[in-house]
């Protein structure tokens, strides 16, 4: 029995020798670049996805999946982690909380890149406590093509890395101002990944600089009243602050994203307002929760990339110990959403709510310049101070649009029902040519950017005015209904006024040029004819000319006055293509069967 005993032990023995000779040979075979070269550099391209390639040959827990193209011509990846070994995200969604942290959305802001890559390692040989109830994943690299433009010199702020990739895209794009539009494959295969893995939560890093603090770390969660609801107030009252509580604990100091520019940061700033251009505006509109860190650049990146390290780990506790919360949360949201009788298609700074920080900056100075010799800013890294400094963070819904049963969309734009398609909107087609009674839009005034911003010159301060119109349907034209989970992506892309309309990002231009005019010498003897038969018109054309000395005074304009207000002014011009079905009118189910 002895020898027996002996004899287990000894096999134990061997088995714990072997398993430490493994742990270690897995530690060194997995050590990240940022590791190997002491914190000063980031790895490429190639290294982060054979990194993860090799992660997941090691691991059953790790997972990586191929998804689809980017403009750079390679794919997007999808890596996740889940200790259990699966990977249907159908079967996930039941009952884990999922939590998705995009990264390298501007390669030269590489922190989050590095510091997912030892997230999931030490996840996978339990360095850190694996999680029961949440399954990570991660985009390893967003920017595919940003990355591969490698150089040291673009960041001209940035402490660090050594060599990094460059914020435009391989088209040029700036991916986070892309989530809406959707001009690069990059967002079409992200909006294929979000809407396959519907995270609960949704993490994007960044690395920015508007002002010189104490601070490695900042956030940037989704706004509050934005995301609306009890989804709004725990993201505000409970997961922000409970996240600057860990990470206080953990000796790493946080604040809210510093938004300014070029000014001291004690003076007060407000919160950020993502709008559905950028990540976490995208996120919101299907109840997600948001976050996007930023790292203050000027911090070597060594400190930068633990921090966000840190921060995501601290993140991945917090969502496991309120995951049946979470997803309650997001449920409740869900539902809210299909009951939906107005929505908010603008957002507003409440000045009447003020939150107060305890601020750690350093002292500011105004020198001069010995460059310019006009006046410029400087900070006293040896002067430091903790001050209250006033924070806006509330914001105020203006602008409110009674919601619709539906709208019906001619199949000829096939640029938005592509993108309605990719988000997961659901629609049917028009059964029969048929005529129907909507509510029409037709843009009364709007402002065009006059410099190009990310391949548009996008409007804003649209307006329009409303009217009860008889469209003619054809077979195959589109029924978009409200009455889903999508509802507030819907509302934000094909309302026009919305920021991040379609119409606003210029898909909708062709109606903004007036195709048929007319030549003043024939249509002058037309035009006295179309008054001595429309008195009105008249009358109104006299009245203009008595209020309006320019109007009175420009012949030319009174000939066209006269043509927009008669039968020969085309119906297209300035009418929005886009049509509402006001609640109970029809019986929708009709049309399309």
């Amino acid at each position: 029995m002895k020898l027996v005993w002996r004899s287990l032990s000894l096999i134990v023995f061997l088995i714990l020798i072997a398993c430490d000779e493994q742990t270690e040979k897995n530690e060194q075979t997995f050590k990240t670049t940022f590791e190997n070269s002491g914190g000063t550099e980031t790895a490429t391209y190639q290294e982060v996805i054979d990194f993860y390639l090799n992660l997941a040959k090691e691991y059953p827990e790790i997972h990586v999946q191929n998804i689809g193209a980017t403009d750079s011509g390679k794919p997007l990846h999808l890596v996740t982690y889940n200790p259990d070994g699966n990977f249907n995200f159908k079967k996930l969604q039941e009952d884990k909380t999922i939590l998705l942290i995009n990264n390298g959305i501007h390669p030269g802001e590489s922190d989050g890149i590095d510091a997912s890559m030892m997230l999931f390692r030490d996840l996978a040989n339990n360095k850190i406590p694996t999680p029961k109830n949440t399954i990570l994943t991660t985009i390893p690299v967003y920017n595919v093509g940003g990355m591969l433009n490698r150089n040291s010199t673009s960041r001209a702020n940035q402490n660090g890395p050594k060599a990094y990739g460059f914020r435009g895209n391989a088209r040029n794009f700036d991916l986070n101002r892309d989530f809406i539009k959707m001009d690069t494959k990059n967002a079409a295969t992200f909006a294929t990944i979000f809407h396959m893995v519907k995270p609960d939560v949704f993490v994007d890093n960044h690395v920015s600089n508007g002002a010189d603090y104490q601070y490695t770390l900042t956030h940037l969660f989704t706004q509050h009243n934005k995301l609306g609801g009890a989804a709004g107030d725990f993201l505000h009252s409970t997961l922000m602050p409970q996240l600057e509580q860990k990470l206080a604990a953990h000796k790493w100091d946080i604040t809210p994203y510093v938004n300014v520019f070029n000014k001291p940061p004690e003076t007060g700033f407000s919160q950020f307002l993502d709008n559905p251009r950028y990540s976490t505006g995208y996120t919101t509109l299907w109840n997600t929760l948001g976050l996007m860190v930023e790292t203050h650049m000027l911090k070597p990146y060594k400190q930068r990339v633990e921090g966000t390290y840190e921060l995501m780990k601290q993140l991945v506790v917090l969502t496991e110990e309120h995951h049946k919360k979470i997803k309650n949360l997001r449920k409740e949201a869900q539902q809210t959403a299909l009951t939906l009788e107005k929505y908010p298609l603008r957002w507003e700074l409440d000045s009447t709510q003020v939150t107060t920080l305890n601020f750690k900056g350093y002292k500011a100075d105004t020198i001069a310049s010995a460059i310019t010799g006009f006046n410029r800013l400087k900070y006293n890294r040896d002067s430091t101070f903790t001050k209250q400094v006033p924070y806006y963070n509330y914001y105020k819904g203006t602008e409110e649009v009674e919601v619709p049963e539906a709208y019906l969309i001619k199949k000829s734009w096939s640029t938005v029902l592509e993108r309605l398609s990719q988000n997961g909107i659901s629609y049917q087609t028009i059964a029969k040519d048929s005529v129907l009674e909507v509510e029409a839009y037709k843009i009364a005034s709007y402002e065009t950017y006059s410099n190009a911003y990310e391949g548009h010159y996008p409007h804003y301060d649209t307006r329009v005015t409303k009217s009860s119109k008889s469209i003619a349907l054809e077979k195959g034209d589109v029924l978009v209904k409200t009455n889903q989970l999508g509802v507030r992506y819907v509302l934000e892309v094909l309302e026009p006024t919305a920021v991040d309309s379609f119409f606003n990002w210029n898909f909708f231009d062709t109606i903004l040029q007036q195709k048929e005019g007319f030549s003043p010498y024939v249509f002058e003897d037309t035009a006295l004819e179309i008054l001595e038969n429309n008195s009105i018109l008249k009358d109104s054309l006299m009245a203009k000319k008595q209020r309006e000395s320019s109007f009175a005074n420009n012949w030319y304009a009174q000939l066209d006055y006269i043509f927009k207000h008669s039968q020969l002014y085309e119906r297209a011009h300035l009418s929005y293509p886009i049509y509402r079905v006001t609640k109970g009118k029809y019986n929708l189910e009709g049309l399309i069967q």
